[in-house]
Order: structure tokens, then sequence, then C-alpha cells
């Protein structure tokens, strides 16, 4: 069977269900001077705007963003609120930072998904957030094992007892049937949400607020004291680069962050008696124990979005063209749907789009800021940014504004992480560790992975995993 979508793009199925993308704030009029400007109308900057004027009304904030906010993965994303830490904390330890900050970092992230309802509850934000269980599902003894594996790090690392369980193939069954189902790792107190209508929401507050959001404006320089922008130069004594995947385009910043896609199909409505036949009552977040990974969710209108890696890089940094995805992408998202789920397997898809998101050289998100050089940044999320970036824009205020406050002391503070190698080098090293994970996947199937593939050890160490 030969996937394919109605909608193709259109930057992504969530403005789709809003009635499409938005009409386009007025560009930068001409120079302007103001305390801060942020680089970037994503979540990192709409947070970071948000908690610096509640925090201090005087201070001046302004955004300028090429597109509009919520173009890239604000906008595009699976729709998990997870306030989950994917990184290594080793890594932190490494860096500087100490077993009680990483623990401190973790209870700071999982308070996220409160933090974001408590706001959009405050200022009326409607993004069909629902609170819930994530279920990570594993369908051989080798998944299994790596589930095992991550519900003893995280308890090690301070999760509460009541955060994570893991459960049998039976009660996972009983909740959504997975074909093949022999397990899952359950984290309480996530949320699913409407992308687009969070950063929406969050846009409308910031400029209730008091900050013009500048858009249709494309930064062409950071350099200290200024932004200068296709429609003007922004004078500021803070500028903040808040361009997450899109970093790579910025002149000087090129190789910080690497630009990886991440895709989603959506399917039409699903018919109530397939619901009974899935099981899936619930708003649970899905998502398998694969080296390639997929998540999923059961969206407000009754579909499911199933997302996953398609082509993970394309050479030189570059993006999509308003989240426009290729057909392979498509149908590889489709078969992961139809294995994990077999009783959809004939149901059409709607709509399917890409993104990218931002990947630091040590695959560990940071945020920081260089008072001296009056440059502050965050991102690296690896995936992770609906919850994360809004413990960056709660940090990236306390550092603006001098205050000394428990966040400005987690280990992700001022890590400097080195840059990404040159063409073809990390074109060639991205690819080689997906094939790896690929074929890890595809070892593992065929000899009824009893044991994760050494393939994806290596696939790890290629590329500083």
């Amino acid at each position: 069977m030969t996937a394919s979508v109605a909608r193709n793009g259109d930057v992504s199925f969530w403005y789709s269900q809003i009635g499409g993308p938005p009409a386009c704030r007025d560009p930068l009029p001409g120079d302007r001077s103001v305390d801060v400007c942020i680089v970037g109308a994503g979540y990192t900057g709409l947070w970071t705007a948000y908690y610096l004027k509640t925090l201090q009304p005087d201070f001046s904030v302004a955004v300028v963003e090429r597109e509009f906010a919520g173009f890239g993965a604000s906008g595009r994303n699976g729709g998990w609120m997870t306030g989950g830490f994917s990184w290594s904390r080793e890594k932190y330890l490494k860096s500087g930072g100490t077993r009680d900050g990483v623990v401190a970092m973790g209870q700071a992230l999982r308070g996220t998904v409160d933090e974001v309802i408590r706001v959009a509850v405050a200022e009326g934000i409607e993004a069909d957030i629902r609170r819930t269980d994530g279920l990570v599902v594993a369908c051989t003894p080798a998944q299994l094992q790596r589930v095992r594996d991550t519900h003893a790090e995280e308890t090690a690392w301070g999760a509460p007892r009541e955060r994570i369980e893991l459960i049998g193939g039976a009660e996972m069954r009983a909740r959504i049937k997975v074909k093949d189902a022999i397990g899952a790792l359950v984290t309480h107190g996530v949320a699913r949400v409407q992308p687009a209508m969070l950063v929406r929401g969050l846009a409308a507050a910031v400029e209730r607020l008091g900050v013009p959001i500048w858009e249709q404006t494309t930064a062409i320089g950071l350099e200290k004291g200024r932004v200068r922008t296709d429609r003007g130069t922004v004078t500021a004594p803070v500028i903040v680069r808040a361009t997450e995947g899109f970093t790579a385009g910025l002149p000087g910043h090129e190789r910080k962050l690497l630009p990886l896609n991440s895709a989603i199909v959506v399917t039409e409505p699903v018919p109530e008696t397939v619901w009974q036949q899935i099981g899936w009552n619930g708003c649970e977040l899905l998502g398998d124990a694969s080296h390639t990974y997929s998540y999923a969710q059961r969206t407000a209108d009754n579909r499911i979005a199933m997302g996953g890696r398609g082509v993970p890089y394309r050479f030189g940094s570059k993006t999509d063209v308003h989240g426009r995805t290729q057909a392979g992408t498509i149908e590889k998202l489709h078969g992961i749907l139809r294995r994990l789920l077999p009783e959809v397997s004939e149901l059409p898809l709607s709509h399917g789009w890409c993104g990218v998101l931002g990947v630091p050289r040590d695959w560990c998100a940071s945020v920081g800021f260089d008072r001296a050089a009056g440059m502050a940044w965050a991102g690296g999320y690896v995936g992770l940014g609906v919850s994360t970036s809004n413990l960056s824009g709660q940090t990236l205020a306390d550092l603006i504004l001098g205050r000394d406050t428990e966040l400005v002391h987690l280990p992700w503070v001022n890590r400097q992480v080195r840059e990404w190698e040159r063409e073809p080098f990390r074109w060639l090293g991205v690819h080689g560790m997906y094939q790896l994970y690929y074929r890890a996947d595809a070892r593992e199937a065929r000899s009824g992975g009893q044991r994760t593939s050494s393939l994806a050890k290596l696939a790890n160490r290629l590329t500083g995993r």
C-alpha cells in the first residue's frame, strides 16, 4: 500500500485546523532602539519576552521574526509537553555541573508543564491542553530492556516514584492496543497540546504586555549592541538569539546548531468503532522504544498525528519550504502507524509536513547570557522544546535582569559547546548515524529483538550522542 496525503506542507496541519497560517504582522518600521531585542518569535523568544515584561514592566522589549510568530518548530511539533530530560546527565556533570544541580534541573523541567498551564489559564490561551500520561511502548525484548534502563536512570536521578512506572504488555494493551506490545514506560504529569494555538495565544499575550513583534523581518547580522535586519537596525544593549533550528541561517552562527529534520502525518478522523478496537480512549501520548523513535497523539478532533524522522538532515543546513516533506517520509511514517496500530491501516492520511529542531554538537540543550557582549541565547532542545523553551524563557529573564535565582545556577546555564564540523562531514555523520539506527532496528526485528544491536551503540559514538 502506497501512502499519500491530501495536503503536504502549508506549514503544518495545526494551522490548517485553525483556519490556516495567520496574516503577518507589520515588519520593523525602520531603525529602532529598545532595552532587549529578541531574534525569533517561537516559544523561546516569546516566553523570554513574556517573563521579562511581567518581571520588569518598564523594560522595552521587541521581537523580530523572519516569517510569522510560530512559523518554525513551535507551530509544527508533535504537541508533546512532557517536562522531560533526555540529554546526557553525565555531560552536564563533565562541563562543571554537580549531581544536585542536574537533579534540580530535572525538577525544574518537570515543573514547566504546570507553569505553561498556569500561564495559559491566566492569559486565556485555549490550546487544547489536556493533562495525560506518556506511554513509550516496547514491542521486543530489546526494546523492553531499553525501557527498563530508562526507568532505572530516571529513578536514580531523582524522578519521583509517582512520576514514572513500568507496566506489562497486558496493561499497555488495555490502554492502547499496540500490536505486539510487551511492556511500556509510563510518564505521568505530561500534557497534550495543540502547538499552533499555544504559540498564537502566547504571541497575543506578549503583545498585550506592550511587546511589538515585527514579522517579515530578516536578521542579517547580530552584533554587540545591534541587530541588523533587511528592514532596518534595532539597537539594544541586550540581544537574545532564539532561533533554534534556523540558527544556521544566521551569519556567524552557521555551525552552532544543526537543523535536524522531523516529520508528521495526520490521519482523517478515526471512526468511533476503530477507537473502540484500539482502546485509545484518553489523550495519552504514544511513543515507541525503537532506535528511530516515533511519537503520536490523539488530536482534539479525533485524528492520529504520527511523527518521526524522515530525511534527517539536508546538506548545508538547508531547511524545508513551508513544511513540505518527501513522499518517502510520508510512506515511512505511515508504515510505522500501520505496524503499531494495524486497525487504522486503511484510514487515509489528510496532511503531512516537516520542520527542523536544533541540535548542538553534544546533543545537550543550553541557555546563557554573556553580559559583556550583551548576547543571550537558548536552544538545542533536540525535540523537547515545547516544555524546555518555557524554562529557557524563565531563565533568560532572570539572567538578563540580574536576578540571583535557583534557575541561573542550573548546570545548563552558560555551557559552551564546540561547533559542528564543516560540510560534508556533518552531513555524512548525521546520515551515517541514522542509517545505523535504521539498520539496528531492522537487525533487531530479524533476530526477534532479543538484544539491542551493536549498530545503535556505534551510531551514538559516531555523532557524540
